[in-house]
Order: C-alpha cells, then structure tokens, then sequence
C-alpha cells in the first residue's frame, strides 16, 4: 500500500491522456489554445462561479488573487499559521505582511472569533485555508470581511468539490486559488492552477498579470509574470474534471469508515456542519505522533506528517517577530499531527488494514 498511489489513477485514464498528448502534438498548440479555453469554461461552471482563470500553479494562483485585488507593500493579510508555505509566500511576495490568526482545536481552520482583533488600519484581506479538503467557516469570515471592507481570497488548493452552505469553495470569496499539483485530489501531471471568481474585472487583471501585463501581444499595461498554464496540463485537467465527484464520493466514504471506527479512540478533524469536505487528507491528533508513526510502519501502513513547524516558527518569516507559544492550538497540532491513506484508489481491504492497525497500535 502507499501513501498516495498516483500510478493507479492514470493507468485508469491512460487512452484519455494519450489522446490529449497526440492532440497537441498535431495542433502544436502548447501553450493556451482550445483545451485551456475548454477547462477554464468547464471548471468555472463545476465550482458554480463565472470566470475561471487557469495559471501555471497553486502558489501563482494565490499571489494573483491577491496581487489583482491590489493588495502590496505595507498591506496586512490575516491567514493562518498552520498551513503550507505558499499561503504566505503569496503574501510577502507582493510586499505585504502575513498577520497570522490561531487555529480552531476541532476543527484545525483559522479561528474566525479571534479575526477581529488582529484587523488594523492596514488590514486589507483575510485569507483562509480549506484546510486538508474541510472548508473554513465562511459565513462568519464574509460577515467579518464586510464589516471591516475587506477582500476574502479563499486557499482551495486542498478543496476540489468540499461544500460550504451547498456552495463549492472557490465561490464564495472575492476569488479562489485552486492548485492542481499531482497530489491534490483533481491532479496534472506537472504543476498548474485556476484562480476562480465572480468578478469579471479580477479575471481580467489575472489575465493581464499571468500574462505579463499585455492585453494584447508586445502591448504591456503593466510589469507582470510569465504565469500560463500548459495546454497539454490543461487538457489532462479537462479529462479528470469528468470524474472527480465520482473520486470525492469515494473519499467521503473511506472517512466515514474512519471515523465510525476511531470514535472515542483517537481525535480526527472536525468537519462543521454546514461544510462537506473533500478529504483530500484524513487526519488525526495524537501527542505521540512519531511512536505511532514508527508503529504503523512496521505494519506497512504509510503515514505521513504534515506542517510540523507552523509558518510563525519558520525561519522564512522570523523578521514578523512571532515567537513560540504565541498560537499555542496551532503548536500543539503541529506537534501530533498524522495523515492516514485517503484516496479514490483505496481497496476496502487496504482500507480495513489501516483501521485494524491503528487500533491494534492503542490496544499497545
């Protein structure tokens, strides 16, 4: 068993992704062209937004989000401590200050009631993770983001297909950034991203940016990036895009079967009950996290750790002052974190074996 067998899902589809390569061998379209043009229609109308503008990764399409809502040097950005580096790379990079906000012990998403007390006359945008596929409490960070005329940019790069009130993530802020790294549960085979929005004007400063600056060749508004994304990624995003609530269904199911069986013996992430989550992790809580890791390994049951120093603690951003013991729930998760398989390409068997051992590991 691995932790994410990628190999099994393009096995699966591998007539379908050959066809994109021969596809694009005889239009030598490599870079936009009628499958970028297609995934973009298809993906805005599967997350329920208007414009969907693909880029050339997860971490680009966060900095676009917030370079096109006009956020730069001396702005603050509220986000979250525990989450992957590119959260507050996209900020710095645009000369803009993370102003990070403790975590919910349960359910693990930026703690919406301490928000308010770190907006300042600086504060220009909140930005919230879907952490591990489960959405953050939207409804109370847009009321908050109102209140205080603050942009909301949501970090869906974990979240394909996780619901908040009925409404898919990426719709629901001012804009969305989704990465489509090949881990995540809608998948390239390289890197690539989409920013989503319900705002023509933002989609069209994406165009603009990932494209540097020109609205037309050798016509530059503005200094922008080289952000595009392959037509070849493209195309492969178009062919999955067709199956991805079948693999989120199928997720959904391994949790449930998880957390029936872990009730009471171990903490998971609570999921809110407004909220459906993608699951692209099944996380738990554990204070000896790398005994039981060590455990499971001998099992052959792969684990993995994820973000065991929270963003305040890295070394990239000790010019912000933070100092430990400043967000102590998101520490403590930090420190007891682990992710079990989850993934569309489990057998019930592989399945069944990691639950027998995680119980078999407490029974010790």
């Amino acid at each position: 068993m691995e932790f994410m067998d990628l190999h099994i899902q393009e096995e699966e589809l591998l007539r379908e992704i050959e066809e994109v390569f021969t596809q694009t061998l005889k239009t030598a379209r490599y870079v936009g062209g009628g499958f970028v043009e297609d995934f973009e229609e298809e993906f805005a109308l599967w997350v329920g937004v208007n414009c969907s503008v693909s880029v050339g990764s997860g971490t680009q399409a966060l900095k676009y989000c917030l370079w096109a809502l006009g956020i730069g040097e001396g702005d603050e950005v509220i986000t979250t401590p525990l989450t992957f580096v590119a959260t507050a790379e996209a900020i710095v990079s645009l000369g803009a200050r993370p102003v990070f906000v403790d975590v919910n012990p349960e359910t693990f998403q930026i703690d919406e009631g301490k928000i308010e007390e770190s907006v300042t006359d600086k504060t220009k945008a909140i930005l919230p993770v879907h952490l591990f596929g489960a959405p953050a409490e939207m409804g109370k960070i847009m009321d908050i983001a109102e209140r205080y005329n603050l942009r909301v940019v949501e970090d869906a790069a974990q979240a394909h297909g996780a619901l908040y009130r009925g409404r898919k993530v990426g719709s629901i802020g001012h804009c969305g950034a989704f990465s489509f790294y090949p881990t995540k549960n809608l998948s390239a085979m390289g890197e690539a991203g989409a920013v989503t929005t319900n705002s023509r004007e933002i989609a069209r400063r994406v165009r603009l940016i990932k494209n540097h600056g020109q609205d037309r060749p050798y016509h530059s508004l503005f200094p922008g990036e080289n952000g595009r994304m392959d037509a070849i990624q493209a195309g492969i995003l178009l062919k999955k895009l067709k199956y991805i609530d079948r693999w989120n269904l199928r997720r959904r199911e391994i949790a449930e079967i998880y957390r029936r069986e872990f009730s009471g013996l171990v903490q998971v992430q609570k999921v809110g009950e407004d909220s459906v989550s993608a699951y692209h992790l099944f996380v738990i809580l554990h204070p000896g996290r790398d005994k039981l890791q060590r455990e499971l390994a001998s099992w052959d049951i792969p684990t993995r750790v994820y973000y065991p120093i929270p963003l305040h603690l890295q070394k990239a951003f000790s010019y912000l002052g933070y100092r430990k013991g400043d967000f102590p729930v998101a520490e403590r998760i930090s420190s007891s974190l682990l992710a079990l398989p989850i993934g569309p390409w489990m057998k019930d068997e592989e399945v069944s074996r990691v639950v027998e051992g995680l119980k078999k590991a407490f029974k010790k």
